[in-house]
């Protein structure tokens, strides 16, 4: 297969190179993200990546696959995006701390003509954090590029209590379900 990685996330690089694929083209889509209005959680990412994966399919030839995802966390209905600075990631893990939360992350497979997208959704418990404990979190710097300012498969992991779902989800990149999407494709 010839795979074009829509994404500049090294999380998502390196789970697609953990599924066996090796040589793939990696073309982030450079353009703004537009995040539709009155859409479902899962909706709102699935067309964000959907959106990725139109994107960079215009940069392709028709026989490669473009792979594009989009990660949202979502505490109580409302979505915590990436933190604009230190002040705004030390707000988000206030909130998450003690707290069930939801991470959805919607996959848009593009092969010519030929567009499918899925979503995964994973709860995440936070164990209560001290405000010690998210200050030295924030000042590592790994909250900065990562939707509700924390990575499960860094230092962040130490919050989480238990997930319920797809572990690869929460870092990004649901591997089960793009492995079902991939083979439904080439059949």
């Amino acid at each position: 297969m010839n795979i074009v990685l829509a994404s500049a996330s090294p999380r998502r690089r390196e789970l697609l190179s953990m599924m066996g694929f090796e040589n793939f083209k990696v073309i982030p889509d450079e353009s703004e993200e537009q995040v539709p209005h009155n859409l479902s959680p899962a909706q709102t990412v699935c067309a964000i990546a959907l959106n990725k994966a139109k994107n960079v399919s215009l940069l392709c030839c028709d026989n490669e696959i473009v792979i594009a995802a989009d990660t949202l966390v979502y505490l109580e209905g409302r979505p915590l995006g990436k933190p604009e600075n230190d002040n705004h990631a030390i707000s988000m893990l206030r909130e998450l701390s003690g707290r069930r939360h939801t991470v959805y992350t919607g996959i848009a497979v593009v092969k010519g003509d030929v567009r499918t997208t899925a979503f995964e959704q994973t709860d995440v418990f936070f164990r209560e954090i001290s405000d010690e404990e998210i200050r030295a979190y924030v000042k590592t710097g790994e909250p900065m590029d990562k939707a509700g300012a924390y990575g499960a498969q860094g230092r962040g992991a130490v919050f989480i209590e238990r997930i319920e779902g797809d572990f690869f989800n929460v870092m990004g990149l649901p591997i089960c379900r793009l492995s079902i999407m991939l083979r439904g494709l080439v059949g």
